[in-house]
């Protein structure tokens, strides 16, 4: 079992992609794995690697001192651990939850795992399935942080970079919940552009390697745009909110005259449009963020 001890023995609960790549790294590592699903079968190829396959759940919680959870949601995670006789399994052992949720359903589930003797970290996959074991990999964790060390050795088998955000457990979902709002903002316009660019003669792949083009611009202005945020500056100097907004536009018309469904870059337009109206046109365009931070702090009414 190379140079883990029996306390390392690790139970991955959850055999859908990302919780069967995990499984399969611990194995690779030489790492003692049980893992468990609720549907059955999913766990054929692990065992044959090495791994236990337990017949309940509480069976794959008693194997191990860590116990890894990576279901779809909250909602499938509470079905699985807060059974009366699973929670009872779990006393004295720690859980590592990476399921993806909101940032209160991690505060909830650690209240509840404090309440019962668990151990308790919160985390996110940030990378896809097949990241892992590799050095792009990436990992988020919130919570203890002695509960963080003793485990990082073991957690690193999983390769990539491992970041552990500070003891307030919600932390590591609210990451998650920012960048996958880029992630999937992004990957909308991208789907929305293709279908814009289609519309007008222009295929997916002659479209791509400009797309790439753009998305290589966004790094910088990420960067450029956080230090503006965080001083308070919102330059617009390159670029203002006014020139975004007629840009905006025009996307707006072309894709509904073409029968294209323009809701998100409508959505987009609209914010940017009430910016100008508080009197912030010449600011750039983040100053977006700006506005509805305020708007949040009023108790979420618009100005």
């Amino acid at each position: 079992m190379s140079s883990y001890t029996q306390e390392s023995a690790v139970t991955v609960l959850g055999l859908g992609p990302m919780g069967r790549a995990l499984a399969g790294t611990l194995l690779d590592a030489g790492v003692r794995t049980t893992v468990w699903n609720r549907t059955p079968g999913r766990d054929r190829d692990l065992v044959e690697r090495g791994a236990a396959g337990a017949g309940s759940v509480v069976e794959a919680v008693a194997a191990s001192g860590l116990v890894v959870v990576c279901v779809v949601n909250y909602d499938a995670a509470d079905a699985v651990l807060r059974r009366e006789e699973v929670t009872a399994a779990l006393k004295g052992r720690t859980v590592v939850n990476l399921t993806a949720d909101t940032p209160d359903r991690a505060r909830d589930t650690a209240a509840w795992a404090a309440e019962h003797g668990i151990g308790y970290l919160d985390g996110a996959i940030m990378t896809p399935a097949a990241s892992i074991g590799t050095p792009g990999a990436v990992f988020l964790y919130s919570g203890p942080e002695e509960v963080y060390r003793r485990h990082k050795p073991v957690l690193g088998t999983w390769g990539g970079t491992h970041t552990h955000l500070g003891e307030e457990v919600g932390r590591a979902a609210a990451y998650d919940i920012a960048l996958l709002d880029i992630f999937w903002t992004a990957m909308a316009g991208y789907a929305h552009a293709l279908a814009v660019a289609q519309a007008e003669g222009i295929s997916p792949r002659e479209l791509a390697p400009f797309a790439k083009g753009i998305g290589a611009i966004l790094p910088p202005i990420f960067e450029e745009g956080a230090e503006d945020m965080a001083a308070g500056t919102f330059s617009g100097e390159g670029n203002p909110i006014t020139s975004a907004v007629s840009s905006m536009a025009h996307i707006v018309h072309t894709s509904e005259r073409h029968g294209i469904d323009a809701g998100v870059m409508r959505a987009a337009e609209g914010l940017a449009r009430r910016v100008v109206g508080l009197g912030h046109g010449a600011d750039g365009f983040l100053r977006v963020a700006d506005v509805l931070g305020r708007q949040a702090r009023v108790g979420g009414t618009r100005e």
